[in-house]
């Protein structure tokens, strides 16, 4: 017989990989947030709560984070030779490129829009809505996440 939703639940609730990967978001969302708070870039409570739950961009790393811990604790897990864990590798390898390089350029790419549209409009008394500046990582930053997510991926590796 299945096993029910409440059994798949509390499975999913007690595997390793997935406390892992939640663990890891939660605490490099944390960090970020108090580092944030730390060097006073904060304006507001609201701010605050977007840095904690939800924004990107920032050290550490969420992102990398999360990939490396699910990466670390696969490996773990089920072997540094199994198809899981060379896929977590090159899914992890795939989403911190892209914070710490695609992210970052578009970012970038963003800003000079932004700057020129600023300067079209005041010219031509035209309104221009910026386009959003996505927050791309340094290359520290995506370090740190590695790094926290690879200790965490070890700590929920002996669960």
């Amino acid at each position: 017989m299945g096993k029910t939703v409440f059994d798949q639940l509390n499975s999913l609730l007690h595997n390793p990989i997935f406390l892992a990967a939640v663990s890891s978001w939660l605490i490099s969302q944390f960090l970020k947030t108090v580092i944030t708070l730390f060097t006073l870039q904060i304006e507001n409570f609201q701010q605050l709560i977007e840095i904690l739950l939800w924004k990107t961009g920032g050290m550490p790393s969420s992102h990398s984070a999360l990939v490396s811990s699910v990466a670390t604790t696969i490996g773990f897990k089920s072997g540094i030779g199994s198809d899981l864990f060379i896929f977590s590798c090159c899914f992890a390898l795939v989403v911190i490129r892209d914070a710490v390089g695609v992210r970052r350029s578009s970012g970038q790419q963003a800003r000079a829009l932004n700057e020129l549209g600023a300067t079209v409009s005041n010219r031509l008394k035209y309104q221009y809505i910026p386009v959003k500046e996505i927050q791309g990582h340094r290359p520290m930053e995506v370090l740190a996440g590695i790094l926290l997510g690879f200790f965490i991926g070890v700590a929920f590796s002996t669960l």
